[in-house]
């Protein structure tokens, strides 16, 4: 049973997934806005929002947790502790945004675009 098990699986195994997350999380970093699948973008706004709350400290614990989450990758994580945290600062939470998109015509996945809330 499932109790409890919220995380959606994508068919990976624990690592992929991982994989996928950190993935998703860089390029929304980088972009500010991605499109993707509606369930991995679920799967991506606490991900995220997670990483912004813990960045709107700025020190030197929460930055080197922030890198090694993002698998070692500076330059993002400069972006999110010096532009994307301190435009948080005053927010308590919701940075993300999921608009939905129509299905993929290949294979009728639904999609959706996922943004920081300016």
């Amino acid at each position: 049973m499932r109790h409890h098990n919220t995380k959606r699986k994508f068919g990976r195994s624990k690592t992929q997934k991982k994989a996928l997350m950190n993935s998703l999380a860089l390029n929304l970093i980088v972009r500010e806005k991605i499109k993707t699948t509606e369930p991995k973008a679920k799967e991506l706004r606490p991900y995220m929002e997670k990483l912004i709350t813990r960045a709107k400290r700025n020190d030197l614990a929460t930055r080197r947790l922030i890198v090694a989450k993002l698998s070692g990758r500076r330059p993002e994580t400069r972006k999110l502790l010096e532009v994307l945290a301190p435009r948080y600062q005053e927010r308590k939470g919701g940075y993300t945004r999921i608009l939905k998109l129509p299905v993929r015509k290949s294979d009728g996945a639904k999609m959706a675009i996922i943004e920081f809330i300016k």
